[in-house]
């Protein structure tokens, strides 16, 4: 197929124009917020309206939940750690949301690492920060603060444990990208596509096709993957890595050891119903890295595409081996 959209993650960004291939009928825009590129497909006579609207809950979304803005409701709350504060219906459902997926997963996704993300080099956007940093004298300790944490639900109140910071990652990205297609659908918009660096979800068909053609990213090479409804999300450590000291970083956090997780993937896509659900599953492997990331996918009967390192791969069913094309 020779319409295909690129699976294109933010730590492999791809020049606009190789990026696309515009099905038949559809129009691209894209803008940027909560840290990556955000690309829409859209009908042409609905692009300007579904745009609009998926900017506006972008930008929403950023300035309440965004760790690098000082005067974001993320921030605030963190100042206040071992304090009650009361906060939005937004920051609830995502805390929620996100405490929810840390149980669920043993702690293997934890949304408590501000403070490992920032002592491993990670405490400015990765557009600002640099590539080669001093090593740090600090003891760097594990994660698990979200046990700690307090929640009223009556109230709206969170209280989170002295000295334990928020840092939700890509599951609040993932939750904005459900959230849009959601908004569009209730604005009347019945074909959409949804890209947020890579973590995506899709809303009917293009014209003329009953699937969106996606190419997932491997080390050396992509495949196209054919996408007839749901999400896809990918982490990995293609782009956001640097240097501290004589170590290796990335973005991907092990709450085990609160340092940056050494499994032997280059990445881990993932298809799910839901890009929320996509995100969290695709992190979770990767740090729990190929075998038991693959056992993790298949008990929650999530279809994955696990990268090493060194460039092999592993398909976790029903992830569809038989539908991939390698890209030339």
């Amino acid at each position: 197929m020779d319409k295909t959209i690129t699976h294109n993650h933010s730590q492999a960004p791809t020049p606009p124009e190789q990026a696309w291939s515009l099905p038949f009928g559809m129009s691209r825009t894209q803008f940027r917020a909560m840290g990556t590129a955000i690309s829409l497909l859209l009908p042409d006579e609905q692009s300007e309206q579904g745009t609009q609207i998926v900017q506006d809950l972008f930008s929403l979304w950023e300035q309440t939940l965004s760790r690098f803005l000082p005067e974001s409701e993320l921030s605030r709350l963190n100042a206040l750690s071992g304090k009650p504060v009361v906060v939005s219906d937004l920051l609830y459902t995502v805390l929620e949301t996100a405490l929810t997926a840390a149980q669920t997963t043993q702690g293997v996704y934890d949304p408590t690492l501000l403070r490992q993300m920032v002592q491993v080099g990670y405490d400015h956007t990765f557009d600002e920060l640099s590539s080669v940093q001093p090593a740090t004298s600090v003891t760097i300790s594990p994660g698990g603060g979200w046990r700690q944490i307090q929640l009223d639900a009556d109230q709206r109140r969170v209280t989170l444990p002295l000295g334990i910071g928020l840092d939700f990652g890509g599951i609040a990205k993932g939750m904005a990208v459900d959230a849009a297609l959601n908004s569009l659908r209730e604005a009347g918009i019945e074909t959409a596509l949804v890209n947020a660096g890579g973590d995506l979800a899709v809303l009917g068909f293009p014209s003329e096709e009953e699937q969106w053609p996606i190419a997932v990213p491997g080390k050396e090479q992509s495949w196209n993957i054919p996408l007839r409804q749901g999400a896809m999300a990918t982490s990995g450590i293609a782009r956001r890595r640097w240097q501290q000291g004589g170590q290796q970083r990335h973005h991907l956090v092990d709450p085990r050891t609160g340092t940056s997780a050494q499994s032997g993937l280059w990445s881990v896509t993932v298809a799910a119903a839901r890009c929320e659900q996509a995100e969290v599953g695709a992190k979770v492997a990767f740090i729990l890295g190929k075998k038991r990331g693959a056992n993790f996918l298949r008990s929650h009967s999530l279809a994955g595409l696990l990268v090493c390192e060194d460039g092999t791969w592993e398909a976790v069913a029903p992830w569809p081996v038989h539908f991939m094309e390698e890209q030339r």
